[in-house]
């Protein structure tokens, strides 16, 4: 479903605010998206209401708020635009870092899909933004790797169709968690280093352990034990498994 012609930029905003300040799937009160976006809290109580009418949110006055699935799946897609966007001003233009954030709020907007997808093939694949190191979401397009898009570059995102599911990047699962492999992102040499320690499209891993410090992730793939360093791990996506006996 494409909701870019239905969805105002203000909504745009507010879903990835909430996105932001929601690390580690924690409610977000209202005071906290006020200050972030200076706006007054009777106005973001307004905002949320009708937000969560839209069906983007569950909203509890005395709580907080969260995304749906579906606020998520469109707050993903503008930081996404935002972050790619950061990368090909830095990366490319050689513009300085403390220009490039308001820069890609205001064009973030605009960008088409078809533009999001053929910047991210210019750019290859990157993971993170240059401003921050903040991860990079991934593409919500039906395809199992970065290869298999840039096969058809000149086929159109309404004609390919979208993931109908919310991938989490392996660095984002907690201790005892497990998730079946869904997207790997990157250029040929990266699949095939993470093929060959045994992870494929639809492997099931356990996390067992992740480091805090080096932020490697030790997981069981296949009845063995593995360590995935924070590097790969960004970049393996995930449809996490919610029932542990799966």
């Amino acid at each position: 479903m494409s909701y870019k012609k239905k969805i105002s930029s203000n909504i745009e905003e507010y879903l990835k605010t909430i996105y932001i300040l929601s690390e580690n799937e924690r409610l977000v009160k209202t005071t906290e998206i006020a200050k972030n976006l200076d706006i007054a809290p009777g106005s973001v109580t307004q905002m949320l209401k009708k937000l969560e009418n839209l069906g983007f949110v569950d909203y509890s006055q005395y709580k907080g708020v969260k995304l749906t699935d579906n606020g998520l799946k469109l707050a993903k897609k503008i930081i996404r635009k935002h972050r790619l966007l950061e990368q090909f001003l830095y990366g490319i233009l050689k513009l300085k870092k403390d220009s490039i954030h308001q820069q890609a709020c205001e064009m973030e907007h605009s960008l088409s899909d078809d533009a999001e997808r053929a910047l991210c093939q210019v750019l290859k694949h990157p993971d993170k933004c240059p401003d921050d190191g903040a991860l990079i979401p991934e593409c919500d397009l039906n395809f199992l790797t970065c290869e298999e898009c840039a096969k058809t570059m000149g086929e159109e995102v309404e004609k390919i169709g979208k993931r109908d599911k919310n991938l989490v990047p392996l660095i984002y699962l907690k201790d005892h968690q497990k998730g079946k492999i869904s997207f790997i992102r990157g250029d040929y040499d990266t699949i095939r280093e993470v093929v060959a320690m045994g992870i494929n499209i639809g492997t099931i891993l356990h996390v067992i352990k992740s480091n805090p410090l080096s932020g490697d992730i030790e997981v069981v793939v296949n009845n063995s034990k593995i360590t995935i360093s924070k590097d790969m791990a960004c970049n393996i996506f995930v449809e996490v498994k919610e029932n542990k006996n799966e």
